[in-house]
């Protein structure tokens, strides 16, 4: 397999743990009785993910563990993402 492909597939898989980890901190933010905006909830993503550490935070003086998986994931996206345009380019 190609290492351009590789890296691609890696940073797709990174996309998708990213949304669905983000998900997740919604529908925790929903439980707990927060308003979501469903029309902007793609844009609203990182204003979610703060408002589920700040509670997490003060629930548990800990951060939720859902909001380090968004954050790892949208960094591994974004690294392999780069790596596969850098192969790409030599």
């Amino acid at each position: 397999m190609n290492l351009t492909i590789f890296f691609a597939i890696i940073a797709g898989v990174g996309v998708i743990w990213f949304i669905v980890s983000g998900m997740m901190m919604v529908n925790e933010l929903m439980k707990r009785g927060e308003k979501i905006n469903f029309v902007f909830i793609n844009a609203m993503f990182p204003v979610y993910a703060h408002q589920y550490k700040k509670i997490t935070l003060e629930e548990t003086s800990r951060v939720g563990h859902l909001f380090y998986h968004w954050v790892i994931a949208i960094n591994i996206a974004l690294v392999f993402a780069v790596a596969a345009i850098i192969s790409k380019v030599i």
